[in-house]
């Protein structure tokens, strides 16, 4: 009798699971609004493995291996802010050279962008393939400030305290987690720390944006470390769950964190206990950084795939809600990931409640823009 209630029960939390799911679904409307392109079609040397929107959500900026930040303006990418639906709404094609509004050329390829908080938009911090952090003043257009700590070896992630923010960290294939003062040029770091014993690479650092001291970073040993940047030690939380890399570690809210990972899935957790909450699958990822965003408002994660897709989820739902096949669809169309292309790299803008923006950068050298909006019920 046990047996029978408890197979009946699960029924209806599958029921429920799956009417849920629907809803969700249901709830936004996505469609492709912008296509910048390169003159050199699928430049191998192009690939977008950043892409940042500044914090008043103006302007975006890029960054990858062609050895450039280039800096566009939204209304250039929305022109008119058409967010128009439908079969019919246009899409605006557009050349990098044409959209750009200005590009620095860096000494090396680029692996990180992140704004620096408090500085109205005007610095921007770079980690980069020879393991050197840079930060530039996008006014001026110079280097302002640079630090090498890594000892020549990849910086995959930098990112800065809103807790704090005079101090940034930074990742890299070194297996350290380094934190430092940007006031301090070629002084010791403020805290150095190596979460696994083993050595493996720090893939990806974030701070709490919400202003909490947690410094959230993931590792190739498959996990994911909380820290308290007031005693830099031993990690407070330990996230364990991924089978392989974790390659991005994002903030959704004040408790929950969501963290990607080259076992082809995405895993949402509690900053509490380090208690996994959901897994999300549908996107390909067996080896590259495909790109992971979170729109806070919405509830929404993006990443990209190396089937060359764009995959939306909404945090209360396992599955994608929404798949955009980039660049036309031009992909190997075996699903295993075999390409040429991929799409490496994807953004939201966080302004807005009932509409969104999503930029995403591929393999190829092109961005794609989609735009979406809520469904009223």
């Amino acid at each position: 009798m046990g047996n029978r209630n408890d197979e009946k029960k699960e029924e209806e939390e599958e029921e429920e699971e799956e009417e849920e799911g629907e809803r969700v679904r249901r709830d936004w409307e996505f469609r492709l609004s912008t296509v910048v392109s390169s003159s050199c079609d699928g430049a191998s040397s192009d690939i977008i493995g950043i892409i940042e929107f500044d914090p008043s959500d103006n302007l975006v900026v890029t960054g990858g291996i062609a050895r450039k930040i280039r800096v566009y303006s939204v209304k250039t990418l929305l022109p008119g802010e058409n967010h128009s639906h439908g079969e019919g709404a246009d899409v605006t094609s557009l050349q990098h050279n044409n959209a750009c509004e200005y590009y620095i050329c860096t000494p090396a390829k680029l692996s990180s962008l992140r704004w620096k908080p408090d500085s109205a938009g005007r610095v921007l911090g770079s980690g980069d393939y020879d393991g050197v952090v840079t930060e530039y003043d996008l006014d001026r257009r110079i280097p302002i400030f640079e630090r090498d700590e890594h000892g020549g070896r990849r910086i995959w992630s930098v990112d800065y305290s809103h807790w704090d923010p005079l101090v940034g960290a930074s990742g890299s294939d070194d297996g350290t987690m380094q934190m430092w003062d940007s006031r301090c040029e070629g002084i010791k770091t403020v805290a150095k720390v190596r979460p696994s014993g083993g050595g493996s690479a720090v893939c990806c650092v974030e701070f709490n944006p919400f202003g909490g001291p947690l410094i959230a970073v993931g590792c190739a040993d498959r996990r994911a470390y909380g820290y308290d940047m007031r005693k830099m030690v031993d990690p407070v939380l330990v996230f364990e769950g991924h089978q392989k890399t974790v390659t991005y570690v994002r903030f959704l809210d004040d408790h929950t964190m969501v963290t990607s990972g080259t076992d082809g899935c995405l895993r949402l957790w509690s900053t509490d206990d380090a208690r996994m909450i959901r897994v999300y699958m549908g996107h390909t990822n067996s080896r590259s950084f495909i790109g992971l965003s979170v729109w806070r408002t919405g509830g929404l994660l993006g990443c990209g795939s190396e089937d060359n897709r764009v995959f939306v989820y909404d945090m209360r739902w396992g599955e994608p809600i929404w798949v955009h096949e980039f660049g036309g669809g031009k992909w190997n169309g075996n699903g295993d990931g075999a390409g040429p292309n991929f799409v490496s790299s994807v953004c939201w803008k966080q302004v807005g409640e009932d509409g969104c923006t999503l930029v995403a950068g591929g393999s190829d050298g092109i961005l794609e823009v989609i735009v979406g909006k809520r469904i009223a019920s």
